[in-house]
């Protein structure tokens, strides 16, 4: 088994941005080499500005390269929550900015022609209880009314079309689900950033900044300072005490994966015979899907804790048990892939972007980063040029979580309180 994720594994480097030079000035600069800053930094490139991205390790080695290779329609919250929490017209218009958002990755990868294996499978939404389809039900009534959004649902009786266990009480279908390799498109990103003018730097950890006036901050690395008019942060679940601020609104949660070896034809069709990507109604999600070459990805809040070596392969024995659980037949099926990888969560599970003291932000995508961040650096080229109508997120409240300064102290606590809800609802 290999402790790193299948998709960094299996995607070819655009390039070695190791030595590449920090520049003594840009106009931008931003730090993370995932999905938000490699999607910004194309953007204000083709602009015409200088840009640079700092990353502490390499393209995609975060959240980017971390997740399960989906990018599904709906908020975290989900559309009826959001409909409750903000009115009909604001929520129908955060439900459109995730059906933009994966347009926009198709945009992206057919305008720079990156090889990802982009399909729109459809994502299927499945009920661990009865009473959850009743959720479904209203959320297909809503979004046919408010949004002109249409979803199908699948009753326990005809579960097995889309799904090869008896373990779901029915389900939720909708066609405009994708699924895509993540590692491919992030380098896919990295590599028309870099043709476009940005100057991507590897292993350029950002240590400090440091604030000359207005937006201007003289930016700490550790392998050199460069002075930007402008800063984008763009860190998701790796957001440090660099920008203590952002730090005290992000959660970061563990999030893992193991992935099986290649799986002959009949099996993976029993188990995803329309290759959806699936996941679960538990506040413990599963989220699972085929990936391009037949293997099971199967992933999930196997423990509410960060994620480290240790941590990522005692999380791999849970979820073996639970996907066994699911698809008893695949016993024998080895698994090749472990990893964990940090979801970036906000208080009220919502993206949240703009300007704080003169730096720029785009985090808290709560486990929807795959399609919203790849969106958002776009958005946030547009913003930062002024153009605030880029930024539907930006009147939103963003509290800062109460008691975290530094390590998520809380987070066995939110854990015992999932599994809780999950065992009576």
């Amino acid at each position: 088994m290999k402790l790193i994720p299948y998709w960094l594994d299996t995607a070819e480097p655009s390039g070695d941005y190791r030595s590449t030079p920090v520049p003594d000035n840009v106009d931008v600069a931003v730090i993370g080499a995932g999905f938000t800053g490699l999607s910004a930094a194309l953007e204000f490139a083709r602009q015409g500005a200088s840009v640079a991205v700092f990353e502490r390790h390499t393209v995609g080695w975060g959240a980017s390269g971390r997740n399960g290779g989906m990018a599904t329609t709906g908020l975290a919250i989900g559309f009826s929550s959001a409909v409750k929490r903000y009115g009909e017209a604001r929520a129908v218009e955060y439900f459109r900015e995730y059906n933009d958002a994966i347009d926009s990755i198709e945009k992206l990868v057919h305008d720079y022609a990156i090889d990802c294996d982009f399909n729109r499978f459809g994502k299927l939404s499945l009920a661990y209880h009865e009473s959850h389809n009743d959720g479904f039900k209203k959320s297909q009534e809503l979004l046919a009314k408010l949004v002109d959004h249409h979803v199908t649902l699948i009753p326990k009786s005809d579960i097995h079309s889309e799904i090869g266990t008896d373990f779901y009480q029915g389900a939720m279908m909708d066609p405009l689900g994708a699924g895509l390799h993540v590692g491919k498109f992030a380098h896919g990103l990295a590599g028309a950033a870099a043709n476009a003018g940005a100057q991507i730097c590897e292993n350029a950890g950002v240590t400090e900044l440091k604030r000359v006036n207005g937006t201007v901050h003289d930016v700490h690395t550790t392998r050199g300072i460069a002075r930007a008019k402008h800063v984008l942060v763009a860190t998701s679940g790796y957001t440090g005490n660099v920008t203590p601020w952002l730090q005290r609104r992000v959660i970061p949660v563990g999030s893992f994966i193991i992935c099986t070896e290649p799986l002959p034809e009949d099996v993976v069709n029993r188990i995803l015979p329309n290759r959806r990507m699936a996941s679960d109604s538990k506040m413990l999600t599963y989220y699972f899907r085929i990936t391009p070459d037949n293997r099971l990805l199967f992933g999930g809040r196997a423990r509410f804790a960060l994620s480290s070596p240790d941590s990522d392969v005692k999380s791999a024995t849970i979820l073996r048990k639970a996907m066994l659980e699911l698809f008893p037949y695949l016993s024998n099926a080895k698994v090749d892939y472990i990893w964990g990888g940090l979801v970036d969560l906000s208080m009220d599970q919502m993206v949240h972007a703009g300007e704080h003291d003169g730096l720029f932000y785009s985090l808290n995508y709560s486990g929807h980063g795959v399609q919203m961040a790849a969106h958002m650096g776009k958005r946030m080229a547009h913003y930062m040029g002024g153009d605030k109508s880029a930024n539907v997120w930006g009147d939103l409240k963003n509290p800062p979580v109460p008691g975290h300064f530094g390590p998520p102290w809380f987070l066995p606590f939110i854990g015992a309180a999932a599994k809780i809800i999950d065992r009576v609802k």
